[in-house]
């Protein structure tokens, strides 16, 4: 999914802006699932965390949780309910 690729190429991008090093990304078993192959190339540690669903969390590990900033959290759930919407309507024109 180019889309998934590019959520977490910008936030990483904006984290370099403002001086972090994006170095770790907490994800979700549903955003795992459907940016797996995204995940092996983005070149930071993954790490599993239950509660988060279809989010993950891009971060700065020397800062996260002393700055609000040295994360960016990510969603996969408004392209999913995309994907599902035009899924629907490609049944309705059958």
């Amino acid at each position: 999914m180019d889309e998934i690729r590019e959520l977490l190429e910008k936030a990483m991008e904006e984290l370099r802006e403002e001086g972090l090093n994006p170095d770790i990304l907490l994800a979700g078993p549903g955003f795992i699932e459907h940016a797996f192959d995204v995940l092996r190339r983005c070149g930071i540690r993954v790490y599993r965390i239950e509660e988060l669903d279809y989010d993950a969390v891009v971060a700065d590990s020397k800062f996260l949780g002393q700055m609000k900033k040295a994360s960016r959290r990510i969603s996969l759930e408004p392209f999913l309910l995309e994907v599902e919407v035009w899924e629907e309507l490609k049944r309705l024109e059958v």
